[in-house]
């Protein structure tokens, strides 16, 4: 777009900051250029952020709103257009004023009635079953094949809880510090059971002395018996799991960018990515066995190369929104991506090339239905995707209380046939 970036980052041959303090920094420098009313720097800083952040929703909608600001009309139409295109709807940040002078322009009002029709509901999944109040903000799921059972993770309720076929809950496990129970992951073949408890910051239901302390639990899958409690880092909030080919467990740390490794045999762990990411969530291992694909709740897809801890990340293209993804699962070259920090919220089938490094295609499996709520995360079995949906995280506020007027309606597990 033809302006220099207003911020220089460090060569890779000092020490760069990690990804979070260089996404501080800009947000930074956009809010000073904004105050002081200087429109050069305002728009180079939001072109540094979009590409930064890979052309996400929420850039394109920032540097649309920095093109505007310099009287740039074209291109902030252009990004405008990325922005619906991507599937993205927001009414409440259009009515800016930053954005009145596009208001009367014919195009800007093509491009928002193309909006709207984002906001449209779209069901390609049906309720599998309802979840009982014994298992309250539900966060993780997973499915042991050889008793056809599925097992939860529950926020309020700091467990994990079995459930059948038909729905029937029954008790596995109590979080042992009483933290809210985030990430699960079943190993079958040992017989294992994996998952994090997490004393998230400022919430009421966890003391304050242990706020940002967050573990990986190990538990025998047929008795429920705790093997192994691994403290993590001093402030991770080590949130979402996956297991790599050996069984060790792949945790990333949501609040402060670290993606680590876990041991199955020594229980040793050690942190495998080079600070590229802000907020890692569930990371998929591909067959290679030598790259994880890591979403990141602001920057998308990165694919982190396990030999250097270089991370190449999926261009979203002005097509494929691939930030705010919650739970994030492979079959094939097809990925399934919950995606809570997207609006509208959405679980969304992507189609990626032989590489694993570009998106074909997206298909929406649901979006703005009365069902869906909050997605978390979710489970392949047998060609179908199990999900949660309605988990009940957007009934709480920053303390994990309800908020005023708002009650726990029934989490629900959605099933689409992939």
């Amino acid at each position: 777009m033809g302006m220099a970036p207003a911020i220089a980052f460090p060569s890779d041959a000092q020490q760069a900051p990690s990804a979070a303090a260089q996404l501080d920094q800009l947000r930074g420098t956009l809010r000073r250029a904004h105050t002081s009313g200087d429109t050069v720097s305002y728009l180079g800083t939001a072109q540094t952020m979009y590409s930064f952040l890979n052309g996400s929703p929420r850039a394109t909608l920032q540097l649309m709103s920095a093109e505007s600001f310099a009287g740039k009309q074209d291109d902030a139409l252009y990004s405008f257009a990325q922005f619906v295109a991507m599937g993205q709807a927001n009414d409440e940040a259009l009515r800016s004023a930053q954005f009145d002078p596009l208001r009367t322009l014919p195009k800007f009002q093509a491009i928002q009635r193309d909006m709207s029709a984002n906001t449209s509901s779209v069901s390609n999944a049906a309720v599998f079953f309802g979840l009982k109040s014994s298992v309250p903000v539900p966060e993780d799921i997973d499915y042991d094949p050889a008793v056809k059972r599925f097992y939860l993770s529950s926020v309020l309720g700091k467990n994990i809880v079995a459930v059948d076929m038909t729905g029937q809950v029954t008790a596995f496990a109590q979080a042992p510090d009483q933290w809210p129970v985030m990430a699960l992951k079943i190993d079958p073949a040992r017989s294992l059971l994996w998952a994090t408890e997490v004393a998230l910051k400022g919430f009421a239901l966890v003391s304050e002395k242990d706020w940002g302390r967050s573990a990986v639990l190990l538990y025998d899958l047929h008795s429920g018996r705790l093997l192994h409690r691994i403290e993590g880092p001093p402030q991770a909030a080590l949130g979402d799991m996956t297991l790599d080919l050996k069984g060790d467990a792949i945790v990333s740390d949501g609040e402060h960018g670290g993606v680590y490794r876990v041991n199955r045999k020594t229980l040793g762990l050690e942190r495998i990515d080079a600070g590229d990411f802000v907020s890692p969530q569930t990371p998929v291992v591909l067959p290679d066995g030598k790259r994880i694909l890591v979403p990141d709740y602001v920057r998308g897809i990165g694919v982190l190369d396990l030999a250097d801890k270089h991370v190449a990340w999926i261009r979203m293209e002005g097509k494929h929104a691939l930030s705010g993804i919650d739970g994030l699962y492979a079959l094939g070259n097809t990925l399934i991506a919950t995606q809570n920090g997207l609006s509208p919220e959405r679980v969304v089938r992507f189609a990626l090339d032989a590489s694993n490094t570009r998106v074909l295609s997206e298909s929406i499996i649901e979006r703005a239905t009365p069902t869906l709520g909050d997605p978390t995360h979710g489970v392949v079995v047998d060609g179908y995707f199990y999900y949660i949906a309605n988990s009940g995280w957007d009934s709480l506020d920053d303390h994990g209380l309800l908020k005023e007027g708002k009650t726990l309606s029934a989490p629900l597990i959605m099933r689409a046939k992939i």
